[in-house]
This record gives C-alpha cells, structure tokens and sequence, in this order.
C-alpha cells in the first residue's frame, strides 16, 4: 500500500470515478464529525495540520509526476470541510450547510479562490483555495445557522 496515496487521496476517495471532489469532501465530513463533537478548536488545528503536511506532499508528488492538481489529489478537500465544519459548529443545519456552501465555493471558485486556484503553484495553490473556499463556505454556513436559530 502507497501511504502517500492513500494519504493525497484520502484513503482512494479521489479514485472514484464521478466528482472525486464531493466523494472526498463526504469522506473528510464523516471523519470531522467526531473531531468536531469532541472539539471545535482540535478539528480546526487539526486541518491546519493536515494542510501544512498535504502542501509538502503535494509538492513531492507533482514533482514526481510533473502534474499539477491532479484530480484524485483530494486531501484538499479534507483541509477545506474541516475549516468550514470548525467554524459552522455542531448542528445539523452548520454541518450540512458547511458541506454545501464550501462544495458551491470549491466548485465556481469566485473571486480569491479562483486567482489563487490558477495562479499559486504546487501544494499551496491546491490547498489554498480549498482553505480559503472553507472559511468562505464556513462562514456562509455560520450565517446560516445564526439566521435559522433567529426563528427558533
């Protein structure tokens, strides 16, 4: 077993052959859940985490393959729900919206996300507009929640 793969892939999730980003994105969200139950701050950090190391493999392995943002890469994605799951919080209405608005900013990439998606190279452009796409559909989410909490 390729560690490396399975790490970039998030366990082949990025193998699937139809939207290897929304299968990536539903399996960061069902390992964040428990993360995010336990701690708002320990998902967020954790991300952090995993992005710094996703940035240096990434690096690695486009230098390898001389590639860039391979489609099956979706480690990303990870780094992206878990930022916007971190700031939505826990409840059904934050994690499904994090999951809908940061899938919406990943997918159209407005604005920042889409110059740092074609501009910045190597591992920090392909993690960075996911975490930025996080916090934008985080914060979407967050909103949203706070809006839906107003009628209760």
């Amino acid at each position: 077993m390729d560690v490396r793969e399975c790490f970039l892939t998030l366990f082949y999730a990025g193998r699937f052959p139809k939207g290897p980003g929304t299968a990536g994105s539903v399996v960061a969200l069902v390992l964040g859940l428990p993360i995010l139950y336990l701690s708002v701050n320990t998902l967020f950090l954790s991300a952090l985490l995993v992005g710094v190391i996703a940035i240096k493999q990434i690096d690695l392995y486009e230098q390898e393959t001389n590639t860039h943002d391979a489609k099956h890469i979706v480690i990303d994605e990870l780094v992206g729900m878990w930022i916007a799951m971190a700031i939505a919080g826990w409840s059904v209405v934050g994690i499904v919206a994090s999951f809908v608005f940061f899938r919406l900013f990943d997918i159209y990439k407005p604005s920042l996300i889409g110059k740092i998606d074609a501009q910045v190279k190597g591992g920090l452009g392909v993690v960075g507009d996911d975490a930025l796409a996080g916090l934008c559909g985080g914060l979407c989410a967050l909103l949203l929640v706070h809006f839906v909490g107003a009628w209760y």
